[in-house]
């Protein structure tokens, strides 16, 4: 594992965030990620066969951790 590097600017960014509110901390804690298909779609999936979800998550992208397994 690659050990993490402490830069002196760092200290600033910690000092700051402990001004911050709780409200503003939970604010800038989750980043919103676009994730293709399924953020296109209606929000709710079902699908009758295990061969239409395997199809469906075929389209999207690996990152996402769905698709063929290798």
């Amino acid at each position: 594992m690659k050990k993490a590097v402490w830069r002196p600017d760092n200290a600033a960014d910690f000092k700051a965030s402990l001004r911050r509110s709780l409200k503003e901390r939970l604010y800038y804690s989750f980043i919103k990620t676009y994730k293709p298909v399924i953020d296109d779609g209606s929000g709710l999936r079902t699908f009758n066969k295990l061969t239409d979800y395997k199809r469906w998550s075929e389209k999207l992208p690996g990152f996402l951790g769905y698709g063929k397994k290798i």
